[in-house]
């Protein structure tokens, strides 16, 4: 063990997602194991910067695993992208006899931490809390698999109305950069057509589409719109689009908008955020940092962080073929 890992701080960035309190569990518990002090900082790196700090032991993360969101809470800082934030955050950490760091959340949390350590010098590991999937270097975020879940169940309920007035559905569900959501969730709901940010299907050829598939017999239709999608400004005017050249269709748009932030995490989102916050203090105790630990064909592993910052996510062009073929 590092003689100089003596307490570590842990905090939640950026968007919240459903696994992150079963992160900060793991994480306070795996500090308890190795008889490590452990800190909660509140509202990310705003939290950092105020000195918002709260000793945190096993029996103060009791009952929180099954709960969604983050009870650390979590914010967006411009003040930490500053020299002088950053400088300001250090001194807090340094009089609150803080050696280390665990950053839970996505890439903008992520660039922040690779900054700071090289700045100072200071060991920080981070962990891929993110509903969206868009980190490179782990298969899986946290709060992914929850957020599929809760798209899935509500399109199932939206596809009830579908069938009984024969109308399309316009869902849009989050991803703003990354379609993973709405690909998978697409696939799994039974979607007619699924629109993501790395592909451009285009309006023609989505409404020859739809008028196909109505020739074909079918009487509703599912499309899944990332939010990221570029067919159009935004889904409302494809829905205007698509009504004004294929009146074959009642259109409605639903939007699910931050339900899919929230909730209680999956059981596969408990498991990998546990996985992962033990690794994370496994990884400081062993002399790591600046790096992000994920999960790649179901081994826990660690990657640099700009490494997760400058490269981008890429769709499973596999997945495309399948939701092409089944959606005949």
């Amino acid at each position: 063990m590092s003689e100089k890992i003596k307490k570590i701080g842990v905090l939640t960035s950026g968007g919240d997602a459903p696994g992150m309190n079963a992160a900060i569990r793991a994480v306070v518990r795996s500090c308890a194991f190795h008889k490590l002090d452990c800190v909660g900082i509140f509202r990310g790196y705003e939290g950092l910067m105020e000195a918002d700090f709260k000793p945190l032991d096993a029996r103060s993360v009791k009952n929180i695993i099954n709960r969604g969101g983050t009870f650390l809470k979590s914010a967006r800082s411009q003040k930490f992208r500053t020299a002088d934030g950053r400088k300001l955050a250090y001194k807090n950490l340094k009089e609150a006899n803080i050696d280390a760091l665990v950053v839970i959340g996505g890439d903008g949390t992520f660039a922040g931490a690779s900054v700071f350590n090289e700045e100072f010098d200071f060991p920080i590991v981070g962990l891929p809390g993110t509903i969206d999937n868009d980190i490179n270097g782990t298969d899986y975020t946290i709060g992914y698999d929850t957020a599929l879940n809760t798209v899935v169940e509500a399109i199932d309920k939206i596809r009830d109305t579908a069938n009984s007035h024969n109308r399309l559905f316009l869902v849009e569900v989050m991803g703003r950069d990354a379609g993973d959501i709405a690909l998978n969730a697409g696939i799994g709901a039974g979607a007619e057509e699924i629109l993501i940010p790395e592909q451009d299907m285009g309006k023609d050829r989505l409404v020859e589409s739809l008028r196909k598939s109505k020739l074909s017999g079918k009487t509703s239709s599912i499309i899944v719109v990332s939010e990221g999608d570029q067919i159009g400004k935004n889904i409302f005017e494809l829905a205007e689009y698509i009504e004004n050249n294929l009146t074959a269709y009642e259109v409605r748009v639903t939007v699910l908008g931050h339900i899919q932030r929230g909730g209680s995490p999956s059981c596969y989102d408990r498991v990998l955020a546990s996985r992962l916050g033990v690794g994370a203090v496994d990884a400081l105790i062993n002399g790591e940092s600046d790096v992000m630990i994920g999960i790649v064909h179901n081994k826990i592993t660690s990657v640099l962080f700009k490494n997760t910052v400058k490269t981008k996510h890429k769709i499973d062009l596999e997945l495309i073929r399948v939701a092409d073929i089944i959606s005949i």
